[in-house]
């Protein structure tokens, strides 16, 4: 045991010994040179050039800005001010009432709201892709005016899905008069209004979606009370048929084609 010891001791002592010799050679090293440019007056500078902004090239340096702008706020502008809202609830109400609230996964309800957003947001696009971007890339108009050149598509699209009490309370809460025109309304009071609308007709496209579902779990669980059944859980086995019927009925269809038409 004591030998045991010793060479224990003499190994931790050895290895201690070494490190302690290489972080010395480490230590005892020279930091490398910082490398300098030499000038007539002994000093360095850095002569910085900025490209050039005048003349044909600047539309073109005012659309990269603009466009990077876009990209920056395009995942909130593509929640509030489109079709995203309604149908992403649509389906996330319609999976809870399915009864596996993870299937389809995150990833494939947001992707295909986004691809049934692009559908019912084409006429918009249309229009503001017409009167607005096309003259801006071809130098016609400026950035300014293309903004207010896209205003009209997208008002008449958010005026056209929102409820006319929505609209009213958010008039109310910015402070503008009952007797503007709605027309007149400002942004303002418009999105939120427009969220408000959009996330009242999800709901009640999920409760319509809920009744039947709701039928099939009070069927099944008063089949089991009746055989006695009653440690077996409901949805057990009303998972099943209701995937079962969802399948059969083509029911992801169904509310795709719904949440869509539903749409002015």
């Amino acid at each position: 045991m004591k030998r045991l010891v010793t060479r224990i001791s003499l190994g931790v002592g050895a290895t201690l010994g070494s490190l302690y010799m290489f972080a010395g050679r480490a230590l005892a090293q020279t930091s490398p040179p910082v490398p300098t440019v030499p000038t007539p007056g002994g000093t360095a500078s850095v002569n910085v050039s900025l490209p050039d902004l005048t003349g044909t090239g600047t539309s073109n340096t005012a659309v990269v800005i603009l466009v990077l702008t876009v990209l920056s706020i395009a995942p909130a502008i593509l929640v509030m001010l489109t079709s995203f809202t309604r149908i992403v609830i649509t389906f996330s109400l319609a999976r809870q009432a399915l009864g596996a609230p993870q299937l389809p996964p995150n990833q494939v309800v947001v992707g295909l709201s986004l691809l049934l957003s692009l559908i019912v947001m084409a006429p918009t696009f249309s229009k503001i892709n017409e009167s607005s971007l096309q003259p801006l890339l071809n130098d016609k108009i400026s950035i300014g005016e293309a903004v207010k050149q896209a205003e009209p598509a997208v008002r008449e699209f958010l005026l056209k899905n929102t409820r006319d009490e929505e609209l009213g309370a958010m008039r109310k809460l910015a402070g503008e008069k009952s007797t503007t025109p709605v027309a007149k309304t400002s942004f303002s009071a418009l999105a939120p209004a427009f969220v408000l609308s959009e996330i009242r007709t999800a709901f009640t496209l999920g409760f319509l979606i809920f009744l039947p579902f709701l039928i099939i779990d009070l069927v099944v669980a008063s089949v089991l009370m009746s055989l006695g059944l009653m440690f077996l859980p409901p949805t057990f086995v009303s998972l099943p048929l209701k995937i079962l019927l969802f399948v059969m009925l083509g029911g992801w269809t169904l509310i795709a084609e719904t949440v869509v038409r539903s749409f002015a």
